[in-house]
This record gives C-alpha cells, structure tokens and sequence, in this order.
C-alpha cells in the first residue's frame, strides 16, 4: 500500500499537473476583441502607427500635464514591465500645440526609465473626438479631450478588453489614476494577449519547421 502511495506520488500525480497546466496553457484563452477595425493614426501628425503593435493607447489631450500623474503610474505599473517585449508600445494622443508640453512629459518620464517604445501622436480636437467615438466603448472624453483610460489594441487594429468583469461587465479600458486596477487588473490582461501571441508565433515556427 505504501509502495502504492509512493508510485502515485512519484508519477501520477505530476502527470496529472503536467496535463492540467498544459491545458490551462494550450487553453489560456484570448482577450475578448471589443470593437473590430479601429482605423489607424494616417491622419495624425508624429508617424505612429497601430498597426502590427501591440499598443497600449491613451488620450492626453490638450491639458498634458493634468495628465502627467496618469503618464507615470502607466510608466511604473505597465510600461516597466512589458516595454520589453518587441511588439509593444505606448501610443499616447495629443491635441495640436501641445509638443512642447509632451517634450516636457518625455524628458521627465525619461528620468524613470527608457522611453523607446513611448509614441506621441497629435490631431486637432475633431480629429481625436472622431478617433475616440470609432473604439465604441462606454467611456467619453472630456472637455480637454483626454481620459484617464487606457485601451489596448491588438496588432489587428482590434480594442481588446473583457466582457465578464466583476466590477464593469463589459471593460473597455483601463484608469490610469487607480494603481490598483492596473496592478490587478490591465497587468492580467497584458500578460493574456502577450502570451496570446508568443504561442501563435511558437505554433507558426512549429508548422514552418514541419514543411
């Protein structure tokens, strides 16, 4: 009986882990896509662009720095950690006249880490009010055309998000302003669309080397 317990122990038992991890990879499931086809950033001035990136998109508008305390906690809590990988940036949108202040934002946030994969785009007022409107979330911009939320933006210039959260139901975007949320919540999902596409590209590697 004892040789048993121990056979069990020894073998089975990290099989069965083995499976079950291997499923819940295998079965990582993807971040839901939110609104499909968000147009690019041709219209804006900087030369950012969406497409093939996996962005995180903010709206600073025109008042930069009542947005710089947003700027930082994203920098601490999500840039620090994922700027890293090849494929990810920060595209923050910006009303027109407001380079100088973004310069100023750039050179402070410069002092926290390396801001490589920070991209500013500019656009008059209507240009971003329309953008904003074409995502189709739940949320608004206010009067100075910026929002504490963050969107993320897969490299099919799709919005993911979740459509079961606990607290919203339907989540469109991330508050910059609660390190909370993006400790808890923006961080998971990160990490869900980074690993979503690490294991496309192992699968793609894996096929090519079968040809």
């Amino acid at each position: 009986m004892k040789k048993t317990f121990v056979l069990v122990v020894l073998f089975i038992f990290p099989l069965v882990a083995y499976l079950f991890f291997a499923s819940g990879v295998n079965n990582f499931g993807k971040l839901p896509t939110l609104t499909e086809n968000i147009p690019d950033l041709s219209n804006f001035e900087g030369d950012v662009s969406l497409k093939d990136k996996i962005t995180i998109l903010g709206f600073l508008g025109n008042e930069v720095d009542e947005r710089k305390g947003n700027a930082f906690n994203l920098n601490q809590k999500i840039y620090k950690r994922f700027g890293k990988f090849k494929d990810f940036q920060i595209v923050m949108l910006a009303t027109e006249g407001t380079q100088d202040k973004v310069a100023s934002l750039k050179k402070e946030l410069g002092k926290l880490s390396e801001i490589t994969k920070w991209n500013f785009a500019f656009g008059t007022q209507k240009e971003i009010a329309s953008f904003f409107e074409t995502m189709g979330t739940d949320l608004k911009l206010d009067e100075t055309m910026a929002t504490p939320y963050v969107f993320i933006i897969d490299k099919d210039l799709n919005l993911r998000g979740r459509n079961d959260d606990e607290d919203d139901g339907v989540k469109y975007g991330f508050n910059t302003t609660s390190v909370a949320e993006l400790n808890n919540k923006m961080e998971d999902d990160v990490k869900i669309i980074l690993a979503e596409y690490r294991l496309a590209l192992k699968k793609n590697n894996a096929d090519r080397s079968e040809q």
